[in-house]
């Protein structure tokens, strides 16, 4: 018997690797001592800072991942890890050094794995991240074929006096919104069940309503904030940052809330894509619930003092900024009116 006749082809996973190693060099930089094969990523700490702080996060892609097999496009959810992590560490202020990837299959396809890495380097280019390494693993039994699963760890970097950590919120502060560009990579269980269950929607099916095909819809890239948010920070001073994930605004901005706050949020104070009300619709999902499990159109929140309110930007890159809330006194919740 051969590792072949178990299900494992290892001249399959050298051809990924090979395709790999072309797309992985264009994120680089000199602070990369490292090459592809070495068991390790090396990377130079950068010099210029007083007292740097490493911030690093590691998250997955969820049942999105089905999405992206039905429609058998890759790329885009290579780039949705990368932003999702790289949101992650800047709501505390971080800058982002090096990102790490993690593939895994039942039977690995070449086309697949270089189509995850394909949009794994295009999004750390954007963000100026250097991909470093990874592993792809062909595992038989424990992923059945056509299945995979793909996760990442970011690594960030930040002045300790420079960290945004929201303990100097307090009521009176106002809440500003950065828009998502639909669901990001939260609540695809719920999603999908509407949409293909209950709704009977195909993946290539063209929807008036959304000006989109299902699987053109459910597959935008989750957006990084990296560069907006850079961009607020240089004309004022943020005091919270909430990245809207799984749990929406409801769970992720009392995250950062010190004791004695919580927030009044203005529903209608942004525009909510429609993906959200034909899912509220097509599977009779009410109000709460929508907030409580997706983003609802608002993907990053920002907490500045109301003074510094004025000086606000209403509009960065081509992202609108919409104030939609207040911090009041309480105790961590979020009362949406």
């Amino acid at each position: 018997m051969r590792y072949r006749d178990s299900g494992v082809d290892i001249d399959k996973a050298n051809q990924a690797t090979r395709a790999i190693a072309r797309l992985v060099g264009k994120t680089w930089s000199p602070a990369v001592l490292s090459q592809i094969g070495h068991f390790g990523g090396l990377f130079r700490m950068p010099t210029g800072y007083r007292e740097a702080v490493l911030v690093s996060s590691m998250d997955g892609v969820g049942t999105k991942l089905l999405v992206a097999r039905a429609a058998r496009r890759y790329d885009t959810v290579g780039q949705d890890l990368v932003n999702h992590c790289m949101n992650d560490i800047l709501v505390q202020g971080a800058q982002p050094l090096f990102f790490l990837d993690y593939v895994a299959a039942g039977k690995l396809e070449p086309d697949m794995v270089a189509g995850v890495v394909e949009g794994l380097a295009k999004a750390c280019q954007e963000n100026g991240c250097a991909l470093i390494g990874g592993e792809t693993a062909e595992m038989p039994g424990l992923y059945q074929d056509g299945d995979f699963d793909l996760a990442g760890t970011i690594v960030g970097i930040v002045e300790r006096d420079a960290i945004i950590d929201g303990s100097h919120i307090a009521p009176g502060d106002l809440v500003f919104a950065l828009p998502s560009n639909g669901l990001h990579t939260n609540g695809y269980s719920l999603a999908r069940r509407v949409i293909f269950d209950a709704m009977g929607l195909q993946i290539d099916e063209s929807v008036a309503e959304l000006g989109a095909t299902v699987g053109d819809e459910l597959l935008r890239v989750h957006r990084s904030y990296l560069a907006p948010v850079t961009e607020i920070g240089g004309k004022v001073a943020i005091k919270g940052l909430a990245h809207i994930t799984g749990g929406g605004i409801l769970e992720n901005l009392p995250r950062i809330f010190p004791k004695g706050c919580a927030a009044r949020i203005q529903k209608g104070s942004w525009p909510v894509p429609p993906i959200f009300g034909l899912i509220a619709r097509g599977g009779d999902v009410v109000e709460g619930e929508m907030y409580r499990v997706f983003n609802m159109g608002a993907g990053m929140l920002i907490v500045v003092s109301r003074e510094d309110a004025e000086r606000m930007p209403g509009r960065v890159g081509d992202l609108d900024v919409r104030r939609v809330g207040e911090i009041i006194p309480g105790n961590g919740d979020v009362a949406l009116v």
